[in-house]
């Protein structure tokens, strides 16, 4: 227990210990890695643009792809900050709760866990890092610093350089950092925006430099948003480079990579030809069923929000005062900061509007009862919302109408076994929308919800549609069996074939980073060792769609239990 406590203060205070170790691995195939090298040397360039070394969830997936990507013939460049940006997305408010200490020096005291372990990674790796401080010239420093602090404050979130979303993704920062959905009331929140302007500012001007100088094939790197990984994707697409994203999925051992932009918003405009024409069994069923039933208890996922939920209706409805005898309308909500950054709103200015015009409209509605949902990660997420949803509903109503009821974000409460009581369920921007419809449950969708546009949905995008779709509450009936069985093939495509495995990256519980590499040797990562690798490996390198072909692997799995030959 000690011994693991002073590994934990090892790795917050001096970076020990968060990355892997690329020098032990790579003593046992000193050889085959040095041959890989030579072969690399005249190979297409890739940018892994890392950039913040010390966010030890990006470098252990980074790391390894760079050591791929060169088993594979290409030459990698890595982008690290070396100290230079005056804020960034490692900062929040939950390490630094004294924002005036923020305000200002940045985050300096992150700093010399940031750079230096992770550029002592990468160099034994024998691939090129570049720094930010080497690409930035004295004059742009110059320019950055004064833009930044003259600049009128009511001016910074719509500020464009060169068409460049500037201001936008520096607001994307400083309301990530404080965990709101907007700056109204934030401590310092003027000088740390203009933090965050400024950093913005100096990754213009390093990553247009580096896209100048080097020509890449793709450039590859986590999030998407925020800064700079958000500032760094704008320029790239801006200048004509290929942008490859990816964030760590929903289940274990699973990534998501996207072509172009962050997931968050790819997966919003996916065509449906990716996935309708699947040839649908029911194993395939069996698999996607299975597998939103343990969402309920988060068993094979690493990203879930509460244990052991209360499933059962008569304890439930006791404790919320609601009769599921009579109609009710499940909503569901985001995390206010959250689906500010991720999504941006469709019928409504933002998730808060919605929220009040929806609990409005139901108090004239007595003939339906509206329940709720605020999403758990409000207070579980990895930065807890600093601006509760709760708090501002009884702002608006003091006293909530009698036919609507809510469920706290720290309620054990479970969310699916109050939703498929639900004639209908609403929802924002949630994912849980995917789940619903493959239970045949209607969704109507107010937000840019992954399910929406995929015809399976009832989408709203204004005010007036969206009222006009809730005027037709309660529905006669739920989804029809054909459109549930289009609903699940979704699901499998969402669950199965976007949430790439990669069985080497082994999960770690309550520890940090959440997962590790788990390598017996280079060979691990060498081509058709691993499906899920091959397939993120080709996805950057020949731009390939993102899709891990679960369905084949499944197949194949069954005609070797059934003694067939191999397809």
């Amino acid at each position: 227990m000690i011994k693991t406590q002073v590994k934990k203060i090892l790795r917050y205070a001096f970076g020990y210990g968060l990355h892997p170790d690329w020098k032990k691995i790579l003593r046992k195939d000193a050889s085959q890695w040095e041959s890989a090298h030579v072969r690399a040397k005249n190979g297409s360039k890739i940018l892994i643009a890392t950039s913040i070394g010390g966010y030890a969830p990006g470098t252990v997936v980074e790391s390894m792809l760079a050591v791929a990507l060169t088993l594979r013939g290409s030459r990698v460049h890595i982008l690290l900050c070396d100290k230079l940006l005056p804020a960034c997305m490692r900062a929040d408010i939950c390490r630094f709760p004294n924002t005036i200490k923020y305000s200002l020096h940045g985050p300096s005291r992150l700093c010399r866990t940031c750079f230096a372990p992770a550029d002592k990674m990468y160099r034994s790796l024998g691939v090129r890092v570049h720094r930010y401080s080497d690409l930035v010239t004295p004059e742009e420093m110059q320019i950055a610093q004064s833009l930044s602090s003259t600049l009128p404050y009511a001016e910074i979130g719509s500020y464009q350089l060169d068409a460049l979303a500037v201001g936008e993704h520096a607001m994307a920062g400083a309301l990530r950092f404080y965990a709101q959905g907007n700056l109204e009331g934030a401590p310092h929140a003027e000088t740390i925006l203009r933090r965050y302007f400024h950093a913005s500012l100096l990754t213009i001007y390093a990553t247009r430099r580096l896209f100048n100088t080097y020509e890449f094939a793709s450039a590859c790197f986590h999030h998407g948003i925020y800064v700079p990984q958000g500032i760094i994707g704008e320029v790239a697409r801006h200048k004509g480079e290929h942008v490859v994203n990816w964030n760590p999925a929903y289940k274990k051992h699973c990534f998501i990579f996207t072509h172009g932009d962050t997931y968050h918003h790819k997966l919003l405009a996916e065509p449906t030809t990716n996935w309708e024409n699947l040839v649908w069994t029911p194993e395939m069923e069996s698999d996607t069923l299975t597998y939103l039933k343990t969402r309920w208890q988060g068993t094979q996922d690493w990203i879930w929000f509460h244990k052991n939920p209360c499933e059962e209706l008569s304890a439930i409805a006791a404790e919320l005062g609601v009769d599921f005898s009579r109609p009710c309308i499940g909503m569901l909500t985001n995390v206010i900061w959250d689906a500010q950054l991720h999504y941006r709103a469709n019928a409504f200015s933002n998730m808060i509007d919605w929220t009040m015009r929806t609990i409005q409209y139901f108090s004239e509605r007595p003939d339906l009862q509206l329940i709720i949902r605020i999403h758990p990660a409000e207070i579980r997420g990895t930065i807890p919302s600093r601006q509760p949803l709760l708090l501002e509903i009884r702002k608006a109503f003091p006293k909530l109408p009698g036919n609507v009821f809510v469920i706290s974000p720290e309620s054990k409460i479970s969310t699916y076994a109050v939703m498929l009581q639900c004639n209908a369920v609403i929802i924002y921007g949630t994912k849980t929308g995917v789940e619903l419809s493959s239970r045949g449950i209607p969704v109507i969708v107010a937000g840019e919800a992954w399910i929406r546009g995929k015809g399976l949905t009832m989408d709203a995008s204004s005010p007036k549609q969206y009222f006009e779709l809730l005027d037709q509450l309660p529905l006669s009936d739920g989804l029809s069996a054909e459109d549930t069985q289009r609903a699940r093939k979704y699901a499998y495509h969402f669950f199965f074939r976007r949430m790439i495995p990669l069985p080497f990256m082994i999960h770690q519980p309550g520890d940090w980073p959440p997962y590790r590499l788990a390598l017996t040797n280079l060979d691990d990562l060498l081509p058709g060792k691993s499906l899920g690798l091959d397939v993120i490996c080709n996805g950057i390198l020949t731009r390939s769609e993102f899709i891990y072909p679960a369905e084949k692997v499944l197949r194949k799995n069954q005609n070797k239990l059934q003694g067939k030959p191999r397809l």
